[in-house]
C-alpha cells in the first residue's frame, strides 16, 4: 500500500539521522496517514480514504469533503478522490 495521502498528495520525504558524533545516515520521514470515512453531503454517500492528519484538519476547516474537493487541484488528488470530485461536480450541475 502506498504511503501517500489521497487528498493532499503528501508522501514520504528523505533526510538524515545525525548522531551526536555528527555521523549522517539516510532516513525517511513518513506522513501521518489515517484510514477515515468521509461523507459527501451532495451525494449522500460515505467514502473510505487514506488521508494525512493535516489534510483531515483542512477538510474540517473548509467545511467538509465537498468543499475541500471543490478547491483541490486535480494533480494532487488520487484517482479515487478525483473520481469522487467528478461525481460531486456532476451532481451539483444536475441540481
Amino acid at each position: 500500500m502506498s504511503r501517500v495521502c489521497e487528498l493532499s498528495g503528501k508522501g514520504p520525504m528523505v533526510g538524515n539521522n545525525i548522531s551526536h558524533a555528527n555521523n549522517k545516515t539516510k532516513r525517511r520521514f513518513l506522513p501521518n496517514l489515517n484510514d477515515v470515512t468521509l461523507i459527501s453531503d451532495v451525494l449522500g454517500q460515505s467514502f473510505k480514504l487514506r488521508v494525512s492528519s493535516a489534510a483531515l484538519r483542512t477538510v474540517d476547516h473548509r467545511g467538509g469533503l465537498d468543499a475541500f474537493l471543490a478547491k483541490a487541484k486535480d494533480d494532487e488528488l488520487s484517482a479515487k478522490a478525483l473520481k469522487i470530485k467528478k461525481e460531486i461536480e456532476k451532481a451539483q450541475a444536475a441540481a
